[in-house]
């Protein structure tokens, strides 16, 4: 019968460099931590590589990693944003395959320029959201979700999805604030 291990424990193993502490600690969380990117982003494929991702990046920061929750809270949180990162990165890759709408077809330096500080403002804005109204809000805007569909996948009822949509637009519209009538003549173009 295998020895089971605490948290802390398991933290100590990986620090010593212990291979045996990152197969221990798959084991422990793998399961877990797909069913957190699956109520995110549900491709069971994609959940695999995203889990595994989380755990490579455990291991490659073994030894600098402090870890100031439970080790569970830990991965669940990097589990997260290694699936809005996932989802940023896929909206970033679209928007970039199409032209800007520009009168005359093709942006010239100058507007180009405005328009990528422009979306790198709200990207900025989108991710210093507090991380269960950008959540929602990403799943809402850039996923295609229903608040339904969003409050399910939760666990959360449809207000609370409304009220973080309404807190998430609050937010980003005060943090783009001179932006904003930019980005108003670039969609009018």
């Amino acid at each position: 019968m295998q020895k089971e291990y605490t948290d802390n424990e398991l933290l100590e193993l990986l620090e010593k460099d212990e291979e045996q502490a990152i197969s221990l600690i798959f084991r422990a969380y793998y399961s877990f931590l797909c069913k957190v990117v699956y109520k995110i982003i549900p491709d069971s494929n994609l959940v695999e590589d995203l889990a595994q991702e989380v755990f490579f990046e455990l291991w490659r920061k073994k030894g600098r990693l402090r870890v100031n929750t439970s080790l569970k809270a830990y991965l669940r949180r990097a589990a997260v944003n290694r699936a809005l990162n996932f989802i940023r990165d896929q909206k970033v890759k679209f928007a970039d395959e199409k032209p800007y709408p520009l009168d005359s077809g093709e942006a010239n330096a100058g507007q180009q320029m405005e328009a990528d500080e422009l979306q790198q403002r709200i990207d900025e804005a989108i991710d210093r959201l507090p991380e269960r109204c950008r959540i929602i809000f990403v799943l809402s805007r850039f996923e295609d979700m229903s608040y339904q569909q969003i409050a399910d996948a939760l666990d959360i009822s449809v207000k609370t999805v409304e009220n973080q949509i309404s807190k998430a637009l609050r937010l980003v519209r005060e943090a783009l604030g001179p932006f904003l009538s930019m980005l108003l003549l670039l969609m009018l173009f």
